[in-house]
């Protein structure tokens, strides 16, 4: 077993204290099973110990009083998927010969070798949200995986983990200069509204079954969305985009996220009356265009005292990915309370990307995903100390 003693512990539980003084985290075959104080390790350990089985030695991490935590989820990025170091010949992200692409599946194209998995295991990043980018209408499905391994196909906890879709700027600019369409953001609905369409009567005609029925692979890949298993993910800066992923989710009865919400600060009552959640960022980058000029790390903190579940991101590579939790913070500086600054990357991105079973909270049965910080995470000159995936330390720093 692994005992980490001694710690200062931000388990991220509902049912625990915010803070848990000299606690201690029991970790068994990569799940944790004790959080809290009050216990003893050896005799934990006595206990889970079958007659006649070889027991390992037993692992104790003495945190020293440090901050131990969930590990770090970034709720959407392209990290592996645009890779760094590699231009064209390493950028899979955006699809842009085909406005709706729903059957492409971003775990096909991520490289778990790429040099931001590192950076993000180093900067106590455990999981992360990973999928197209932003160019086409419908870009194809995420997947949610783990930050640490080889083969991405050892990693994932999720996939298909969420659709994505995109208003506004991007896919007219990239589709209107060829002459295509969406050229408009009327085309855009226009264009969505009719693939759902289809996969709606898709999923009917599938579910009638009948001798005359193919499957088709394009609007398989529809069926978790329209079923409810995942939600749309929305590529929304601008007010008016906003309402109109809002509008359409609705219409077909939807889960969706609103990633980027670069102006929800402006609606944050109407869109708390949506009950759809807010992916905010990336803030820690440039106003590049039109649609993110009123982009503030103010925005997390409204939202959030409007009633609205946060969580915040990177999009690596927009901003690097090991900048997570400083991005966190100076959303914190900004207005958001500290504790929703640390919900923000661990619980409630685990909420918001419908993984909580396993991972963002320390709790008996989660996957044991842990990081231990000398201080603050969302600190300038914190350190993380170590980082821990499914139980095995993947990383740590030489002074501890």
């Amino acid at each position: 077993m692994l005992f980490i003693v001694n710690a200062t512990l931000y388990p991220m539980a509902s049912e625990m204290p915010e803070v848990v003084e000299r606690g201690c985290v029991a970790v068994e075959g990569g799940k944790i099973v004790r959080v809290g104080t009050g216990f003893s390790c050896q005799d934990l350990s006595s206990e889970r110990r079958r007659p006649g089985e070889k027991q390992e030695e037993d692992v104790y991490i003495d945190a020293g009083g440090s901050w131990v935590m969930p590990g770090i989820i970034e709720a959407h990025c392209h990290m592996g998927i645009t890779e760094e170091k590699k231009g064209a010949e390493g950028d899979d992200c955006n699809e842009v010969v085909d406005p709706i692409t729903p059957q492409l599946r971003a775990l096909d194209a991520i490289n778990s070798m790429d040099a931001a998995f590192d950076d993000a295991v180093r900067a106590g990043i455990t999981s992360a949200m990973i999928g197209p980018g932003s160019s086409n209408v419908v870009g194809g499905q995420f997947a949610f995986v783990k930050t640490k391994g080889r083969r991405i196909d050892d990693l994932i906890v999720l996939a298909p983990a969420a659709m994505k879709v995109a208003f506004g700027e991007n896919p007219k600019v990239n589709y209107g200069g060829l002459d295509r369409s969406p050229a408009t953001r009327m085309a855009i609905a226009a264009m969505l509204r009719e693939e759902l369409t289809k996969a709606c009567a898709y999923r009917s005609k599938k579910q009638a079954g009948g001798t005359g029925f193919e499957e088709d692979f394009h609007y398989e890949a529809w069926l978790p969305v329209v079923e409810g298993k995942i939600p749309l993910k929305a590529h929304v800066h601008r007010v008016d985009d906003i309402f109109t992923a809002i509008r359409i989710a609705r219409e077909f009865g939807l889960s969706m996220t609103l990633d980027h919400c670069s102006e929800g600060h402006m609606i944050a009552e109407e869109i708390r009356a949506s009950g759809f959640p807010a992916i905010v960022g990336p803030d820690l980058a440039s106003r590049s265009k039109i649609e993110v000029q009123n982009m503030a790390f103010k925005t997390a903190g409204v939202l959030h005292a409007h009633g609205v579940k946060v969580a915040i991101t990177t999009d690596h590579p927009v901003s690097i990915i090991a900048s997570l939790p400083l991005c966190a913070g100076l959303a914190v500086k900004a207005g958001l309370p500290l504790m929703e600054g640390l919900r923000a990357i661990t619980i409630n991105a685990a909420q918001i990307c419908h993984t909580a079973d396993r991972v963002g909270s320390l709790e008996e049965g989660k996957d044991a995903d842990i990081a231990i910080f000398d201080g603050n995470p969302m600190e300038t000159f914190t350190n993380t100390l170590m980082t821990i995936i499914d139980g095995k330390i993947v990383y740590r720093n030489t002074h501890f």
